[in-house]
């Protein structure tokens, strides 16, 4: 039974739920205090985690579901756990089954505006994993689905967006098709011998990884314009800063001619970033904050 829950668990790559969960909190507690003037119960964080672990979890098992054959062909893929028969199928879309009913709990649990724009969100966690076989867009479909849960926060909270909300939600996206990118660079020439599409494939791993430090750029502005547009203060310009430090450190440690260290760049990195504007962003508006 442990070992089948350390199979499922490496299956979604649980441990990889810092880069999504902390801007959702970003969304969740910037929203609150920007449109509510107050911070989020601990009710509604505890729902939006909820929230974001069933549509992280239905997501990363539609990947292995869905790409299951290209995996087995893959030299990279082969050992994951259904080409390798570590899980079946039917185990699988149970456990697919299972996640989206917490989402869907919790959606109810939120707000009616969580719950009505619930299909846009499923039909986003189903369709971006068909992506890459008719566009090497692939990169922002997954980014802009990914960045629905810092929006998702933001509403679940507070029931109704802002400029701010939407800003945010566009500098994930960005972020998350940038980095993207840069871990497709792995898999350039299977994706050309198996005609999948993907930046790399179509263009080269050399003008891939300038277009994800082009796509880097929104990210960056939009960072340091939540700066300007919202109630955050210098505390949370700090944690920006280290973030764009971040950012760029990730672009030099990739080079067209040596992917070895893309994982570092991918997992690593990203997810510190994350979790080091979530910690500044906590800190700005619970502590320096005169409440």
């Amino acid at each position: 039974m442990i070992r089948k829950i350390r199979i499922f668990l490496e299956m979604i790559k649980f441990e990889h739920s810092l880069f999504a969960l902390p801007f959702a909190f970003v969304g969740a507690i910037l929203g609150a205090v920007m449109m509510l003037d107050r911070l989020p119960t601990w009710s509604e964080i505890g729902w939006v985690t909820v929230a974001m672990v069933g549509a992280r979890s239905a997501a990363m098992g539609l990947n292995r579901l869905i790409d299951r054959a290209i995996d087995a062909r893959n030299p990279r893929t082969a050992g994951r756990a259904i080409p390798a028969g570590l899980l079946g199928i039917r185990e699988v879309v149970v456990f697919i089954i299972v996640s989206f009913a917490l989402l869907f709990l919790a959606a109810f649990r939120l707000n009616p505006l969580v719950v009505k724009l619930l299909p846009i969100a499923v039909f986003a966690l189903v369709f971006y994993h068909y992506t890459k076989r008719f566009t090497w867009l692939c990169h922002l479909f997954l980014g802009f689905t990914i960045a629905l849960g810092p929006l998702g926060g933001w509403l679940a909270v507070t029931g109704e967006a802002s400029p701010a909300a939407y800003l945010l939600y566009v500098s994930v996206a960005f972020w998350t098709a940038g980095f993207d990118i840069v871990y497709a660079c792995q898999d350039a020439e299977y994706d050309r011998e198996a005609k999948l599409h993907s930046i790399p494939a179509r263009f080269g791993v050399r003008n891939a990884l300038l277009i994800a430090r082009l796509f880097h750029i929104v990210p960056a502005f939009g960072f340091l314009t939540l700066f300007w547009m919202t109630d955050l203060s210098f505390g949370y310009l700090a944690g920006a800063l280290i973030s764009l430090g971040i950012l760029a450190y990730q672009h030099m440690l990739v080079k067209p001619e040596d992917l070895s260290r893309v994982n570092i760049a991918f997992f690593s990195m990203n997810g510190t970033l994350s979790v080091v504007l979530f910690a500044f962003t906590l800190f700005d508006l619970v502590v320096l904050r005169k409440w």
